[in-house]
């Protein structure tokens, strides 16, 4: 890919925004989201951690029973950002729109394509009579935080984040 210089002032992030296109993800698009995912991994001190292939995406977005779906942004150079997301339900409120990731390539982060993609997830939440729309962000993640605060998000401190690993699901004993 091409290495572009940060860009810091208003004007380059609206030039930057204008050139870039948001739309929904497609089958091809999936070599580019995993590399996208690969980086975002490095951003979130956990580079080795990423064990998705492109098989897994392709069967899980757009096999018999696709499970997620994402918008891209793109320009010139090919996509630059994701955000997918999934469709969960809660007993509480019904159905939720779960925004598993929102990345945008480090170069052009602060130019306004993460909130155009993160609009277009909020959007697909309206549309789809969503009652809850969810994400997490780490704790460490200030940019992120300051942005989900801006936007009048509620950040809970209440709730713990529970996994398993694919080890621990195979080894569990009912």
């Amino acid at each position: 890919m091409l290495l572009m210089p940060k860009y810091r002032t208003d004007k380059n992030r609206m030039n930057i925004n204008q050139m870039v296109q948001i739309r929904k993800g497609t089958i091809d698009d999936l070599p580019q989201v995993l590399t996208l995912i690969r980086e975002l991994a490095v951003y979130e001190r956990a580079p080795g951690e990423v064990t998705n292939t492109l098989e897994d995406m392709e069967r899980d977005g757009f096999g018999e029973n696709p499970i997620y779906k994402f918008f891209v942004a793109e320009n010139e150079e090919g996509i630059v950002g994701i955000a997918l997301y999934y469709t969960a339900y809660s007993t509480w409120k019904g159905r939720t729109l779960y925004l598993e990731d929102l990345i945008v390539t480090e170069r052009l982060r602060r130019a306004g394509i993460g909130r155009r993609l993160f609009d277009a997830v909020a959007q697909e939440a309206k549309a789809t009579g969503a009652r809850r729309f969810r994400w997490q962000v780490l704790e460490w993640n200030e940019p992120a935080i300051a942005f989900y605060k801006k936007i009048g998000a509620e950040l809970d401190g209440e709730w713990i984040n529970c996994t398993m690993t694919a080890a621990q699901i195979q080894q569990y004993k009912p």
